[in-house]
């Protein structure tokens, strides 16, 4: 297939471009490059989204399948006027962050989603889930019977750039002896691997797969997502410090991702936003690999790029020791 990813040089549009290189695809990754190269084996056609719809005249020809992983609805739009037209099969990746309520766990595809950005109004941070609700309403509106929309959750594994999934092995595999974890062992995580995502991304366009999908891992306990951290990491003797949840808030702990953040924790009625059903992506051909494996790989990437390194999500060496001296003190 002749397939254009829009992007192809970071984390998820990297992975997708490498796969499809290895399974013989002619693949053109449409990108500035400005972070990283793509893959060896694709074309690289230099472009600037920003510049609107006439950007695209390099590539705006007969394409197998388009993957667009935009978080910006003007940019998505100007792709989509560009290139529906000359392209059979279109890929989204959206987001589960797509959906207004995330207090019920199990919700499927059909859950309410938030009000989409209005139309013409650039995304922002601070509005990731109404901006990709608006491109998933403008790919259903420009080429809805060609369109492959995908709900990813949190994505995992080599090259993650986000610092979440990562944190908890690589703190355990930094041998301090002492970790702080908030004392949720029963809450839920739901990480798919970006290999995984990339590889049913590639199959569904192979297959001219369309439809909305939440693509998603498996929902493991984050008590046995700990356990196994410690396993790997060879920290089962470390001691384990288990403050509360409201004792965390009080102390200015920041939820899910950051600085200053216990990543995977998450706030009050948000029980269901890592426990959404996968059920219609796994009978459409999603293949997970166990979770365990995944954190295995994580954490020979989290050695490799080093784990005393600045990162974005979690909490400094400095500021966990003095909220373990905190919590120990109270306990007195």
């Amino acid at each position: 297939m002749r397939i254009l990813v829009l992007g192809g040089t970071a984390f998820l549009s990297a992975e997708i471009a490498r796969q499809a290189v290895a399974a013989g695809h002619d693949v053109t990754c449409f990108a500035r490059g400005t972070s990283a190269n793509p893959p060896d084996g694709a074309t690289w056609v230099r472009g600037e989204r920003t510049l609107g719809a006439a950007a695209y005249a390099q590539v705006a020809h007969g394409w197998d399948a388009v993957v667009d992983v935009s978080r910006d609805p003007v940019q998505a739009r100007d792709a989509l006027e560009a290139l529906g037209a000359v392209t059979e099969h279109w890929t989204f990746v959206s987001s589960c962050s797509v959906y207004a309520d995330h207090s019920l766990p199990g919700a499927d595809e059909s859950a309410a989603l938030l009000e989409s950005l209005p139309e013409g109004q650039a995304g922002s941070p601070e509005t990731y889930g109404e901006s990709k609700s608006a491109i998933e309403h403008m790919t259903l509106g420009l080429v809805g019977e060609k369109a492959h929309i995908v709900r990813s959750g949190l994505i995992g594994g080599p090259g993650d750039g986000t610092d979440r999934y990562g944190y908890w092995p690589a703190r355990f595999a930094a041998n301090t002896g002492t970790v702080l974890v908030p004392d949720i062992p029963a809450a839920a995580t739901q990480i798919i691997d970006v290999r995984d995502l990339a590889s049913w991304i590639l199959r569904s366009a192979e297959r001219r797969l369309v439809g909305t999908y939440n693509a998603l891992g498996d929902v493991v306990r984050f008590g046995d997502y700990i356990t196994e951290s410690r396993r790997i990491a060879g920290a089962l003797e470390d001691e384990v410090v288990l403050p509360s949840e409201d004792w965390l808030v009080a102390q200015g702990v920041d939820y899910w991702a950051g600085p200053d953040s216990l990543p995977l924790w998450l706030p009050p009625g948000h029980d269901g936003f890592q426990a959404r059903s996968n059920r219609a992506a796994r009978d459409a051909g999603m293949t997970l690999r166990p979770w365990q494996e995944t954190l295995s790989a994580t954490l020979e990437d989290e050695r490799m790029r080093g784990l005393d390194r600045e990162r974005k999500a979690g909490l400094s060496r400095g500021t966990e020791q003095r909220l373990v001296a905190l919590w120990r003190e109270m306990q007195r």
